[in-house]
């Protein structure tokens, strides 16, 4: 597996057909709205949003599965590469990456989605080079697509099946030097599950790496039924996945979360019994106390004082204050099973930033947006062509 890395020489490529998404804004009837937004060609300002969409509904066209000749995968395909650490500007979308070989215990995915993740801009900027993968580097760990090519030793997975995953087993520890920002990807069966059959590819690409980390650190805290919780960043791409799990998944007897005021809607759709405005309100000063403090927000010496006395506090960035354990997550396909039947139910939803999905073409836009760190939910990538 090589990447040819001189500079590429970047060619203009179409722009792909626009995508028609409506956004659902379940408010009170008095502030009730929608929106249909087009995935325009790079240049075309966003909109302006008030309010934070509680659901994307994906057209038929984006929900469809991406053409595949299984008989006739290449040898290069288009990926975003970086060669050296640093900045933005460092991906160069290359037309010449050679298309990863499959391994005994590996499948081949023709991509048709992929997702932005905190990590995914760390590790780009070098925060994680002692323990990395060598350069250069194809970025993304988050991947829907379609299964074209199963190694001698795949045992349930089959070519044509819709799959989704997170492709790194260790968020940090030598993560796969070709990631999910291409065409094609190889990854291992057991970081895999069959996606959801009534999500599009965007909203499952969204999910992997949010949704295992939210439900593995609730487990290391030992979360139970009628236990009490306060996530902090409620409506990013954790946090969404955190609420819906505790309330639905491990019977939380109430849920507390924070985020700015225009995104309390969310949070309280989410199934928040308690939304919490951090730009008017400090969680700590609370006079009620949680079992746990899952902060997703680099916060831990704040939320060391909002937990009852034996709690817990989850941290995922920033520096740890004791109590508070420091967490990063094992992907596992046997995770995103678990949860299929609560995702297929509609009980726990993907929360796709209204930004997106980006196009395959503006990896480096959305990379920007991300690390703005005010992105609602997910920041997802599709279609890739």
């Amino acid at each position: 597996m090589k990447a040819t890395l001189p500079t590429p020489h970047l060619r203009s490529f179409p722009s792909p057909t626009p995508l028609s998404f409506k956004l659902s804004f379940a408010f009170p009837e008095t502030r009730r709205k929608s929106l249909s937004i087009s995935s325009t060609p790079k240049g075309t300002p966003s909109p302006s949003l008030d309010y934070v969409p509680l659901r994307v509904t994906a057209s038929s066209q984006a929900a469809s599965a991406p053409t595949v000749n299984l008989t006739a995968i290449p040898t290069e395909m288009k990926a975003w590469v970086y060669g050296e650490y640093g900045g933005v500007d460092v991906l160069k979308l290359d037309e010449k990456v050679s298309v990863p070989e499959v391994k005994e215990d590996e499948v081949l995915i023709k991509v048709a989605a992929a997702a932005l993740n905190p990590v995914d801009a760390k590790r780009r900027q070098g925060k994680f080079k002692a323990t990395d993968s060598p350069l250069p580097t194809v970025p993304g760990y988050d991947v829907a697509g379609v299964v074209v090519k199963v190694g001698s030793q795949v045992k349930e997975l089959k070519e044509g099946d819709e799959v989704y995953g997170n492709i790194n087993e260790k968020a940090l520890e030598g993560p796969r030097q070709f990631g999910s920002l291409a065409q094609y990807t190889a990854v291992e069966e057991k970081l895999l599950a069959l996606k959801p059959k009534n999500l599009d590819f965007a909203q499952a690409a969204g999910l992997p790496l949010a949704i295992e980390t939210a439900y593995e650190g609730l487990e290391l805290t030992g979360f139970s039924s009628g236990k009490s919780i306060l996530v902090l960043n409620g409506s990013g791409g954790v946090g969404s996945l955190v609420i819906q799990l505790a309330k639905q998944v491990f019977g939380a007897s109430k849920v507390a979360a924070t985020s700015s005021t225009g995104k309390l809607e969310l949070l309280k759709s989410l199934g928040a019994d308690l939304a919490i405005d951090y730009t008017k309100d400090n969680f700590e000063d609370l006079p009620e106390k949680f079992d746990v403090v899952f902060d997703a927000i680099g916060q831990c010496d704040r939320a060391v004082k909002a937990v009852k006395e034996g709690g817990s506090v989850v941290a995922l960035t920033g520096a740890v204050t004791p109590p508070g354990f420091r967490f990063v997550v094992t992907s596992k396909g046997e995770v995103l099973k678990k949860l299929n039947p609560y995702l297929e139910s509609g009980k726990v939803k993907p929360v796709v930033d209204p930004r997106g999905p980006f196009p395959f073409t503006q990896v480096d836009e959305a990379f920007s947006y991300i690390e703005t760190n005010r992105a609602t939910g997910k920041v997802v990538i599709h279609p890739i062509p």
